[in-house]
């Protein structure tokens, strides 16, 4: 009887250190979320994957009316800026006319649940305060979001405990293995906007384009698996660049991680599944019956199988 009752006291104070663990670290998320919002600050940070680090430079500040301006610039090869105007974002790339579209964030290497409510992550997800370490000279605190499945990699966030800004992200899988990370090289933060943001203030941004609402598209496929929390966002048809070959598309999220699944015609009635991994990115293609199908996300290669396995087709695909 006695056992019973140490085993039960155990368990409960494990819960108990659990939860105060969650609430921790959820208030640190929080106070990232308030920070990337309401401060002023320039930064540099590079992307590491496969051995290759990719520079970026990002603005963030806030002008009368609480109006958000930011920019996020590649530094590396053709010029590519991503700019945002309060609800408006604007993409200068090499390859199209510069365009705008109707956006609350940057889609960019920051997930931008990181900005919002964290409470959306909690069905799929566990937050856990780790402890203090140091990164780029500033004392920091180590978050973990611990996927609650096989069916997720997990998040590290190193968060500047003066300010809550990011000063280091890593994405790893459930053995702990590094698949790519986020490393700050600089962090400035200021009473006032940088230059460029208040020359962004004031300039004409690209006109907008008119995207019309995809989300109630009906397709001759369906997704009949998902991990826990994976929502639809978006869907369309567009050709590939390169093959211009016409696929169908769906985006779906469960707040932090995105996946894309395409589907479209192929030359080959049937070919072997074929993996390509771009650091925490996993690409899946397989021919199955006629019809390519692709699977695109910063999932395990596992997941992105059964979610491939799981497509099922109701109807021709139009052309």
């Amino acid at each position: 009887m006695k056992l019973i009752s140490s085993l039960l006291l155990l368990l409960s104070i494990s819960f108990s250190v659990a939860a105060i663990e969650n609430e921790l670290a959820k208030t640190w998320l929080e106070r990232l979320s308030v920070s990337l919002n309401k401060l002023n600050f320039n930064t540099s940070f590079v992307v590491v994957k496969n051995n290759q680090a990719e520079p970026y430079h990002w603005f963030h500040g806030v002008v009368e009316g609480n109006t958000e301006l930011e920019i996020l610039a590649l530094l590396n090869g053709p010029r590519r800026d991503v700019l945002r105007k309060g609800q408006t974002v604007s993409y200068i790339e090499p390859e199209f006319p510069p365009y705008s579209v109707i956006a609350d964030n940057i889609s960019g290497p920051i997930p931008s649940v990181f900005s919002k409510d964290v409470s959306v992550l909690e069905q799929s997800y566990n937050f856990i305060s780790v402890g203090r370490s140091r990164v780029l000279g500033r004392a920091a605190q180590l978050v973990r979001i611990v996927s609650k499945d096989e069916h997720r990699h997990g998040h590290w966030l190193w968060l500047d405990q003066e300010s809550g800004l990011p000063l280091k992200l890593a994405l790893i899988t459930r053995k702990g293995q590094l698949l790519e990370q986020v490393q700050f090289t600089h962090l400035e933060i200021t009473d006032q906007p940088a230059e460029s943001l208040t020359q962004l203030n004031v300039a004409e941004l690209p006109a907008v384009v008119e995207i019309p609402d995809a989300a109630v598209q009906k397709f001759a496929w369906k997704v009949n698996w998902l991990p826990d929390g994976f929502k639809r966002l978006k869907s369309d048809r567009h050709r590939i660049t390169q093959t211009k070959q016409p696929v169908e598309f769906i985006l779906f999220s469960d707040g932090l991680v995105d996946v894309s699944v395409y589907v479209g015609k192929s030359q080959d009635s049937q070919r072997a599944v074929d993996f390509a991994r771009d650091g925490g990115t996993v690409v899946l293609n397989q021919v199955v019956d006629g019809f390519e199908i692709s699977v695109v996300g910063k999932i395990p290669s596992k997941t992105a199988k059964i979610i491939a396995d799981s497509v099922a087709f109701v109807a021709p695909i139009s052309e």
